[in-house]
Order: structure tokens, then C-alpha cells, then sequence
């Protein structure tokens, strides 16, 4: 399981920062009128003391009513302009932050579509789904209630303390007497919080793993009558997120009242010492009332503080995975530039060698051709390289030595997207979304139209059975295409073969997990599908590849036979052993 990073040492990493705020070179424009609405912001909020005092001490003390009432009208209008620069600095950051992750989600699914399998082979998807997700959501908050928010801050600070000293700096020193006090708690409030809310992660992290593998495999637990255990699993795990989340809550509820005793001891102070100084006739009523206004509005920011570094410190942990994931470079290079409409269909394997770890061969020193149209069988053991000889011919994965061609050229010399349009896989585990069956057919690829897809329906043998289902083609398959048996799904991925017209069929085991019927109603519309393509067929079924032009026997990553059926069973080896073995099996059943 994924641990949760931390930072320490420095408040924040300023590198990370940098690169973040990289990703708001589109917006510049809209970045520096927040800076001027979050400048205007921190002068404009501390006047309004100011104006109170002068309207106390002069007007009112005056008895000058006039001056009174414009005064009262600069206040009102000094409110309505904090209302407004209020508003837009608000809108103004959540817009940015925004549009912001938007661009980074964007930017990382890109990237994540073109790293390679073996990236995927290696990294959980769960982490994946975390970082285009829940990570970039934290950046959100960075730019609405971290950065901009703790600037914003900052600012009215240093402004509040320049009006306070430029007023009086007795009454200043006398008011911010229980600062340090405060810094203080909110330090130790910091540290705890922080870990708190790694706790929390965790835990939330923990639950949203065990939901989805339970729920997922929820078959598996009520097959071998596990409800029980696994419940009492769940309550463990559920207490343990209670636990973090109580514990967070409790630094909060210990943290703000502290806060509030020691500001009210600082009002306390300056009521104290401020009240002497108006009885005396040294200070203005007036400039005490501000004094205390300005208290309130001092502290205010220093106890928000610990939030908002708390929502930057767990923004810069998102900002580091994402872009630990953006800097990964193990993508497919494409730098082919051969493209044609009109691929034959050959294939020819020059001493290839292949390992998905380094020199743990998978497929050692394979050569074979097939022709146009042609036919090759690849059969074999589990574990013997059958699949890493289409995945190579895909280019989901990259030769360690040796060559792939087609119709004479080098894969890597093709455009990858133009290699791929004319090579259509069937898999044994069909993947269908949660969408209908017209849209995982054409994978909403706007040159198909439903005239293609109900003729290849028709050609695989599936029309039938889409049309007798509510909606036909506009069925909703669900996820995975839980709605559909393992053999409907089958027979949509040949319909999703077909509709892209292929020069190169591969057929990965595609009927084995069907029934015999449905095995029966598609094996003549593979022999439909193969009709002047190209095809490579793996297949544990010896009976379906019996017409194959050609089948390769592999063990252990090597060619040990190559011929046509009857040729092999009459030498007596590899593929007469496989085939007397499924003869005993059938005889047996």
C-alpha cells in the first residue's frame, strides 16, 4: 500500500510551487488581476477602522452632524466596494484554480494514454485513478483557499500592523502583547493537525480500497460464505477512520477556544490599558474602538493560518505525485512516418527477443513469416510467449532484439496510430464501458455509422440477439458488460473488429471461453472475418486452427515446431502431445 508523503524542513517546496504555477501561463491575465484584487483587498478591509475612529473622534465628538452622515456614506461605500473586490477575488481564484486543474487533468490522462503496458504492468490502477482524481482536487483548494487565501492574509496583516504603529505604537505593543502566545499554539496546532490529516488519508485511503476490492469481488465472498469475517474486517477498518477523523476534530476543538482566550486577553489588555489612556485625555475613544477592531481582525487571519498551511502543505504532496507521474517518460515513442491506406498484410519476425524484465526472456530468437491472407496458428502452454507475439506485433511493448516488419517495414518505421487501424485484436476477456452497445462498437468514432455496425452485426452473427434486447443497438451494456453473458460480450468485440475494416485480424483465444453453441454460431463468421485478411490465432482448442496455413508451436518462448496440422501430428512431437492430451479430455467428458 501507498504511504502518504509529507513535507518537512522548509514550510513549502518552492520547486514544486514554481512548476505548479507554470500551468497558469494561460491565464496570466486573470493571475495578476487577482494580485491586484488581493492587494486592493488587504487595503481596503483595514481602512474601515480607520474611518470609525476618525468619525468617533471628530464628527461625533463635535457634534458635527453633517460630517456625520458623509461619513457614514464613505462607510457604506467602502463597504459596498469590499463586497464587490470581495466577490470577484473569490470568484476570481476558484475560476483560476479551475481552470487550472482542468488543464493538469487533461495534460495527465494525455500522458497516461501514451505510457507504456509494462508502466501499467507495474503501477495500480487505484494509484492512477488517485492522482487524475483526488490529487488534482487537492490542487483546487490550493488555489481557492491556499495560496490566494494565505497571501491575501499576509498582506492585511502587514497592512493592519502599519495602521496600528502609524496610530499608536503604545496601544500596538500593548494589543499584540499575547501574539507570541498565539504563534505558538498555532505552531503546535500545525504540527498535530498535520498529522492528524495524514492519519485521515490513510484511513480514507485504507476504506475506498476495501469498499471497491469487497464490493468488486463480492461473488467471491458470498461463494466461500465469508460475509461474517469480512464484515468484521470492514468494522475494524470503518473504526480505524473514525479514530483519525475524531482525533482531527479534537486538536480543532481544543485549538480555536485557546485562540479566542488569548485574543480576548489581548482585547483585554489593550480595553485595560487603553481605557486609562482615554481617561487621562492622552488616547481618543475613538482610536481605542479602532484598536480593538484591529485586534479582531489581526487575529483572525493567524488562527486561519494553520488551515490554510495545512491546505497548501497537502496541495504540494498532491502537486509532487502528479508530477512525479507527469515526468515519468516511459511512453511509446512514435517517431514513424510511414502511413498508408493500403497495407497488404504481411508479417514477418526477424530473431526477435523479448523480456518484460531484463534478459528474462520471454520469447527467445523467433522467426516466421505469414503471407497476405494467410493464416498463422500460435499454440503452446500457458506461459509460453503466445501473447507477447501479438502484444510485440501491436507495439504495446518493444523488442529487446531483433525486427517486426509489415509488408516489408519495420514497425517502428510506421505512424503508431496508422499501425494500429489496420491490426484488430480479440481478446478472451472482453472489456466493454458502461455505455451502449452502438458506442463500444464504434468507440464513438464519428466515421462509423450505424450502417457499418448493424452489417458487421449481421456478419458475426450477432444482430439477432442486439436487436431482441430493449433499445437494440442503444442497450446499455452496464459495466464490463455485466448485463450480457460472456458470449454476448464475445460477439460485440468481433462486431468491434469488423466495423474498422482490418488488413490484420489477431484472434487471442477468443472463442475459449464461450459454449460450444455460441462457439458453433461464431467460428463460420471468423472464417467470414479472415476472408482476405490476414489472420494470427491463438488458441487452446486445437480443433478451431486445424485449417490454419501455418501453426507454430512454442515452449518456453521458442519455435519448437512449425508445419500445418496433419504435418505436425505425423512428427510426433510437441503439437501430438497437445492434441492427444485435448483428444483424451474430449473423450473423457
Amino acid at each position: 500500500m501507498e504511504k502518504d508523503q509529507t513535507i518537512s524542513g522548509n514550510l513549502v517546496d518552492f520547486s514544486i510551487l514554481r512548476r505548479l504555477f507554470s500551468f497558469a501561463t494561460p491565464y496570466l491575465r486573470q493571475f495578476w488581476v487577482l494580485v491586484i484584487l488581493t492587494i486592493s483587498l488587504a487595503i481596503v478591509v483595514p481602512l474601515r477602522p480607520y474611518l470609525i475612529q476618525i468619525t468617533i473622534d471628530n464628527q461625533v465628538a463635535n457634534g458635527d452632524y453633517p460630517g456625520l452622515v458623509s461619513m457614514i456614506l464613505l462607510l457604506v461605500l467602502l463597504l459596498f466596494v469590499q463586497a464587490i473586490v470581495q466577490y470577484y477575488h473569490t470568484y476570481l481564484s476558484g475560476w483560476l484554480g479551475q481552470h487550472i486543474i482542468k488543464d493538469i487533468r487533461i495534460r495527465l490522462f494525455r500522458h497516461l494514454q501514451h505510457l507504456r503496458l509494462k508502466f501499467f504492468d507495474n503501477t495500480p490502477i487505484g494509484r492512477l485513478v488517485t492522482r487524475n482524481v483526488s490529487d488534482i482536487e487537492t490542487l483546487a483548494e490550493v488555489f481557492s483557499q491556499g495560496i490566494a487565501a494565505m497571501v491575501g492574509d499576509l498582506l492585511q496583516l502587514v497592512v493592519i500592523m502599519g495602521f496600528m504603529f502609524w496610530m499608536n505604537w503604545q496601544l500596538t505593543l500593548i494589543s499584540l502583547s499575547t501574539l507570541p502566545l498565539l504563534i505558538f499554539a498555532t505552531y503546535i496546532f500545525k504540527e498535530r493537525i498535520k498529522i492528524s490529516f495524514n492519519q485521515v488519508r490513510t484511513a480514507v485511503s485504507n476504506l475506498n480500497t476495501y469498499v471497491q476490492e469487497h464490493v468488486t469481488g463480492m461473488s467471491i465472498v458470498q461463494i466461500f460464505n465469508v460475509e461474517k469475517r469480512e464484515y468484521e474486517k470492514f468494522r475494524e477498518i470503518n473504526k480505524e477512520h473514525r479514530k483519525a477523523n475524531i482525533k482531527s476534530v479534537m486538536y480543532y476543538a481544543v485549538y480555536y477556544p485557546v485562540a479566542e482566550v488569548i485574543q480576548a486577553a489581548g482585547i483585554g489588555l489593550l480595553v485595560w490599558y487603553g481605557a486609562g489612556e482615554v481617561i487621562q485625555g492622552t488616547t481618543q475613544l475613538g482610536m481605542l474602538i479602532a484598536f480593538i477592531m484591529y485586534i479582531q481582525m489581526f487575529f483572525r487571519p493567524i488562527r486561519m493560518i494553520a488551515d490554510r498551511f495545512n491546505t497548501l502543505q497537502m496541495g504540494i504532496v498532491s502537486s509532487n505525485r502528479i508530477l512525479k507521474l507527469l515526468d515519468n517518460e516511459d511512453h511509446i515513442p512514435d517517431n514513424g512516418s510511414f502511413k498508408t491506406d493500403h497495407i497488404e498484410g504481411s508479417v514477418e519476425f526477424e530473431n526477435v527477443w523479448f523480456a518484460y524484465n531484463d534478459e528474462e526472456w520471454v520469447l527467445r530468437d523467433i522467426n516466421f513469416e505469414v503471407q497476405k491472407g494467410e493464416t498463422l496458428a500460435l499454440v503452446g502452454a500457458t506461459g509460453a510467449g503466445k501473447s507477447s507475439v501479438i502484444n510485440l506485433l501491436n507495439r504495446f511493448y518493444e523488442i529487446n532484439k531483433g525486427k517486426i516488419k509489415v509488408d516489408g517495414i519495420e514497425i517502428q518505421d510506421y505512424d503508431l496510430y496508422n499501425l494500429r487501424r489496420n491490426i484488430a485484436l480479440v481478446l478472451q476477456d472482453v472489456f466493454l464501458f458502461s455505455d451502449t452497445i452502438y458506442n463500444n462498437v464504434t468507440l464513438k468514432n464519428p466515421e462509423i455509422g450505424r450502417e457499418s455496425v448493424v452489417q458487421a452485426a449481421d456478419l458475426v452473427g450477432a444482430r439477432k440477439f442486439i436487436e431482441r434486447l430493449p433499445g437494440g443497438y442503444d442497450y446499455n451494456v452496464m459495466e464490463r458488460g455485466a448485463t450480457l453473458s460472456v458470449g454476448q460480450r464475445q460477439l460485440i468485440s468481433f462486431v468491434r473488429a469488423m466495423v474498422y475494416d482490418p488488413k490484420i485480424i489477431i484472434l487471442d483465444e477468443a472463442t475459449s471461453s464461450v459454449d460450444t453453441e455460441t462457439e458453433e454460431l461464431i467460428q463460420d463468421a471468423i472464417q467470414k472475418m479472415m476472408s482476405g485478411r490476414t489472420s494470427i490465432v491463438i488458441a487452446h482448442r486445437l480443433s478451431t486452427i486445424q485449417n490454419a496455413d501455418k501453426i507454430i508451436v512454442l515452449d518456453k518462448g521458442e519455435i519448437k515446431e512449425t508445419g500445418k496440422h496433419d504435418e505436425l501430428l505425423e512428427l510426433g512431437g510437441f503439437y501430438t502431445q497437445l492434441y492427444q492430451m485435448q483428444y483424451k479430455e474430449v473423450i473423457g467428458a
